[in-house]
């Protein structure tokens, strides 16, 4: 594996900072259902702190991570974050293992945000994302206080999650918005339109399970006879597809393994040709 290995994936600029494309999710950092402490700290740490060393400079994370324990463990392995991005939301609280709610009052929303910075041990976060846009709550009252958050410094850039292009639009009355981060996919593929205004716009698209492929990823389909002549796995190619997608395409693949992050990292460097990537694409657009 060739030094810094991410760097393949190419540059993008994301809000105040220049990232390469290929970043790392921490959600599978933590305990099973995305809760507490997880199984090997050890090794979780071990993951985290390699990062770098693969050229990965795009961290996401989440306080409903644990919660709270994926921010921690960040901070523990990596702090003061040098040359790197450190992303979390906040929005969404857990009420136990695999169990999510959205709560988007503003004092709730603000809280999320201090506690983060205190969890992080930094003065601004760089990159906040509202988790979820919560339907209970006037948009109008969530989009305010974040904008206030950003003039007031705890927050530099602002990104949503989750999120239609009309709910995209609505937000940049209150602030620029630097990302949109759904889940997309080669096999799932309804947030296209909104994969589309990214690149329009310029907006970073960051895909969260981007690594999934279905049925396509069978032995003696077209992903893994295209994967068995590059020397890859089939979750490289998709995810090389993913990155070929689009210029703004920011993937976020999570592990909690070392050999599995050094293993998706290489994806960076594999390339598919035109043609292959339309024949995943057309074959990816049926399955989904």
């Amino acid at each position: 594996m060739s030094e810094r290995p991410a760097a393949a994936s190419g540059e993008f600029r994301l809000g105040g900072s220049t990232i390469h494309r290929l970043g790392f999710g921490a959600m599978r950092i933590v305990g099973k259902g995305v809760w507490g402490e997880p199984a090997d700290r050890r090794e979780r740490l071990a993951v985290l702190r390699r990062l770098p060393e693969l050229g990965v400079n795009f961290i996401d994370t989440a306080d409903s991570y644990g919660p709270f324990v994926s921010e921690e463990l960040i901070a523990e392995a990596l702090h003061p974050y040098d040359g790197l991005l450190i992303a979390t939301k906040g929005g969404l609280t857990r009420l136990g293992p695999d169990v999510w709610a959205p709560v988007g009052r503003p004092e709730y929303l603000r809280q999320c945000v201090l506690m983060s910075l205190r969890r992080l041990k930094v003065e601004r976060i760089d990159l906040w994302q509202l988790h979820r846009v919560d339907p209970k709550v006037p948009r109008e009252e969530q989009f305010g206080v974040i904008a206030d958050m950003q003039k007031e410094g705890l927050i530099r850039d602002v990104g949503l999650s989750e999120v239609s292009v009309e709910e995209i639009k609505a937000a940049q009355a209150y602030f620029k918005v630097v990302s949109a981060q759904n889940l997309y996919n080669l096999v799932e593929r309804r947030s296209e339109a909104v994969l589309d205004h990214c690149a329009a716009e310029g907006i970073g698209f960051i895909p969260w399970f981007p690594l999934a492929a279905g049925k396509l990823a069978q032995p003696g389909s077209v992903l893994d006879e295209i994967a068995r002549a590059k020397g890859a796995s089939t979750g490289q190619i998709a995810l090389a597809w993913v990155l070929k997608r689009a210029p703004v395409m920011l993937p976020i693949p999570g592990t909690g393994s070392v050999r599995h992050l050094e293993e998706n990292v290489a994806a960076a460097a594999v390339s598919l040709t035109d043609e292959e990537f339309a024949l995943l694409d057309a074959q990816g657009r049926e399955a989904a």
